[in-house]
């Protein structure tokens, strides 16, 4: 979800009110994604490198946050959503490492959208999670390292019952991962929205989604449409 601040200058306004808008649009494209039949909407929250932004834009986030679930929750828990949460909680705040842990167990039971929530969030930090857990199984003599494989590794990131994403959509323009989901976007398609964020909407997710199912998804083998 990129673009706030830009939104928010080009327009004079304060950064803080495009990361508001850009709760806006989070609101949207939640209900848009229920309404399409995604099964699974992962939103990239907070990264472990926005650690480094300014404190002010910081705390602003932070509180955008909280309002966020005391405000939002219990109409996502009606609509049936599933909240998940990835990221690395030691250290954070105990207000927030409650509320992101009250946001799954209230809808730990839901069966509609999964919404997962990446909050301090980072794959190269995910993926040395997922090395010191196997590692740590090694030296205790539960694993060879022998038997170490993708699909090991694979077992011990944040969310691995999850499964990989199909369509990974960035906006603003901006053409890179940014340290999300680098192991499980390995066959995922992209796609690069000019859209700032505050103004992403259900027209613009449509389209991402009409681009998504023109790709021709290999995997790595043949093509079912050219067979080459």
């Amino acid at each position: 979800m990129d673009g706030n601040g830009r939104w928010a200058v080009s327009r004079g306004l304060p950064r803080a009110e495009g990361h508001r808008r850009g709760v806006e649009a989070l609101r949207r494209t939640v209900r848009a994604a229920g309404d399409l039949g995604i099964q699974t909407l992962t939103i990239f929250s907070f990264s472990a490198e926005n650690w480094s932004r300014p404190l002010t834009e910081i705390a602003e986030l932070m509180g955008l946050l909280r309002r966020f679930i005391r405000n939002d929750l219990a109409d996502l828990h009606r609509a049936g959503v599933r909240v998940r949460i990835m990221g690395e909680r030691n250290g954070l705040e105990s207000d927030i490492a409650r509320l992101l842990a009250e946001a799954e167990e209230l809808t730990r039971d839901n069966t509609g959208l999964t919404l997962v929530v990446a909050f301090n969030y980072g794959s190269r930090q995910e993926i040395a999670r997922a090395a010191k857990r196997i590692a740590e199984q090694v030296r205790a003599g539960r694993i060879d390292p022998a038997d170490i494989t993708a699909d090991l590794i694979g077992a011990h990131l944040d969310l691995p019952e999850l499964g990989d994403p199909d369509l990974i959509i960035r906006t603003s323009g901006e053409q890179r991962l940014s340290n999300f989901l680098l192991w499980q976007s390995a066959y995922s398609e992209l796609v690069f929205s000019p859209v700032l964020w505050p103004d992403f909407d259900r027209a613009a997710l449509e389209s991402a989604l009409d681009e998504f199912r023109r790709r021709d998804r290999r995997f790595g083998g043949l093509s079912v449409r050219a067979g080459s």
